[in-house]
Parts: structure tokens; sequence; C-alpha cells
């Protein structure tokens, strides 16, 4: 007789933790990090906006803080950040940090998406 109650209890069990109850998931945006300080930014200016960028992370200013952003697709460099990989797609030769891929461009380097 155990037996027999066992199984529907095991059966109820295991539907309610494979079952989700969540409808939505909410997911925060990358420029989610705020931070107070900048060491040694570099500003770049790209269409009106101005960018800061230390350490291969690009910021935007943002009230009294620095607001973490992906990096703008186009604007130019002059030198690539620390710790870059060379990488090859489709016989093409990029330059990646931090999930970030750079083309060269006479003597800049542009952010392109890949």
């Amino acid at each position: 007789m155990k037996a027999l109650l066992k199984i529907p209890v095991l059966v109820i069990l295991l539907s309610a933790l494979t079952t989700s109850c969540a409808t939505t998931v909410r997911v925060r945006p990358a420029n989610s990090v705020v931070v107070t300080k900048v060491h040694n930014p570099r500003v770049i200016v790209h269409k009106n906006v101005k960018y800061y960028r230390s350490g291969g992370v690009w910021y935007i200013k943002k009230n009294r803080g620095y607001v973490t952003v992906a990096a703008p697709v186009g604007i130019r460099v002059q030198a690539l950040p620390r710790g870059y990989k060379v990488v090859k797609v489709k016989g093409v030769r990029y330059y990646r940090h931090n999930g970030i891929y750079y083309k060269k461009s006479g003597r800049n380097y542009v952010v392109v998406n890949v």
C-alpha cells in the first residue's frame, strides 16, 4: 500500500519541479555598471557623444558618474587596449578585446560588428 502511494507523490513532485512558474525574465542591460571615477580615460567624440575609454572598457558620463556602454560601431581609436588578441574571421584579420572587435584602417582601428 505504501509503495502505491509513493509513486503518485513522486510524479507530483517531479512535475512541480520541472515546470516553471516564471512568466517573464528581466535581464539588466550591459550599461548598468556605474562608477564614480575612471582612471586616465581617453575621450573620443563620436556622433556628438563623448565616450570615455579606459582599459578597454567604454563609458559615457551620466550625472556625477560614468556608465559602461557597448563600444559604438564605427568609432576610431589610435591604439588598441592592452591584452588584445589577433583573430581571423573568414580570412579577415581582426583584433579582439573584451568581446569588441577592431579592424585596422590606416593608422587607426575601427570598432566593427563581426
